[in-house]
């Protein structure tokens, strides 16, 4: 198991503000890629109203809202299941699957090697590559891919690199992953800050694939983490089967599953998002894209992974100036595979993503 080194959460607000001495309040977090929108107006108008489902037990089915989720995704009804954030739902899937040996993306979220951990398993990396700009080679991946492996998680987009592997690619990867007995869990937490062109999206395949889950929650999308409110999707009628015996029942409770049917019917705020998210993302590309002090990778998401090429400044000395600024970004060098020349930050408002370039050209002197 790789060691993490310690590092600031995009929600560790109240830390930084232990450190520097800045109330989180006056922090922008550029690292928690969250929506820059804030939650949505329909949800925030009328979630109020619906105070009173608190005085009853949420339906133990979560009909509504897997409706809903069914009406957005265009996934199977049957194929849903709910759970307390996309966390609960990948710590259930591996706690049933019990994987003595998982293959994993390097960099990337490192929750998944911890509960394979947890769960007695031994995880394997497959580093992606700087020189590919950190895009999967997919045949590459599936020579690796043996009868010894049990599961393979995939992040797509992945964060932090924020590449993505298409829908044809995954078709390729689940094919080869048949072969050999493996699961394939993949996470599509950014899924829906991808360009619209891309295909990315594994949820259809669900209908032909009974070795695939799909895991997505609403903490960064419509930006409400608080809700604890996520979502999987598998085609697979055994696992969904025994999800629902170790999961407790109730685990969300009655306003989230409102707000969650709230939240998807929010036509406006999706749409306002992604345009918002397409526009800045294309900008700031073109902008760093100019600047020789970094190299700035393609993004599939809301979210660039950077590199810095002054070899006099290190990620930790960006995010010291940044954060004293008030403005947060994250030192990539705590993922595995990446070192102190790389940083991540996330699409904000216009306004707010100048204010951070004004901030990185002070350090880089560009």
């Amino acid at each position: 198991m790789l060691k993490h080194k310690d590092h600031f959460h995009g929600s560790d607000l109240e830390k930084i503000e232990e450190i520097y001495h800045i109330k989180k309040e006056d922090i922008t977090s550029f690292s928690a890629n969250v929506n820059p929108l804030g939650i949505s107006p329909l949800l925030r108008d009328t979630l109020a109203r619906h105070v009173d489902a608190i005085a009853s037990y949420p339906d133990r089915e979560y009909t509504k809202l897997r409706k809903s989720i069914c009406s957005y995704t265009g996934a199977q009804f049957e194929n849903i299941i709910v759970g307390n954030g996309s966390t609960e739902l990948i710590s259930l899937f591996i706690q049933t699957t019990h994987p003595k040996k998982a293959l994993i993306l390097g960099p990337t979220y490192s929750e998944y090697e911890r509960e394979i951990s947890l769960e007695g398993g031994h995880t394997l990396y497959y580093p992606l590559k700087e020189e590919n700009d950190f895009q999967m080679d997919v045949e590459d991946l599936c020579s690796q891919l043996n009868d010894g492996i049990d599961l393979l998680v995939l992040c797509n987009p992945n964060n932090p690199t924020a590449t993505a592997i298409t829908r044809k690619e995954m078709r390729r990867i689940l094919d080869c992953s048949l072969q050999h007995g493996i699961s394939v869990m993949v996470d599509e937490t950014y899924e829906e800050f991808a360009p619209e062109s891309s295909k990315i999206s594994s949820i259809p395949l669900t209908n032909n694939y009974n070795n695939l889950i799909v895991l997505r929650g609403i903490s960064k999308f419509f930006a409400a983490p608080g809700l604890r409110l996520g979502y999987a999707v598998t085609g697979n009628p055994d696992l969904l089967k025994y999800i629902n015996t170790k999961k407790n029942p109730w685990t969300i409770n009655s306003l989230a599953e409102i707000a969650g049917c709230i939240m998807f019917s929010d036509k406006d705020y999706i749409r306002q998002t992604r345009e918002l998210i397409c526009a800045e993302r294309d900008r700031l590309y073109r902008l760093l894209s100019s600047w020789k002090t970094v190299k700035v990778f393609p993004s599939c998401s809301n979210f660039f992974l950077v590199k810095i090429l002054r070899e006099d400044i290190t990620s930790e000395m960006m995010f010291d100036s940044c954060i004293r600024k008030g403005l947060m970004i994250r030192d990539c060098s705590t993922f595995p595979f990446l070192d102190s020349s790389y940083i991540r930050f996330c699409i904000m408002s216009p306004e707010k993503n100048d204010e951070l370039m004004e901030a990185f050209r002070e350090v880089l002197g560009e």
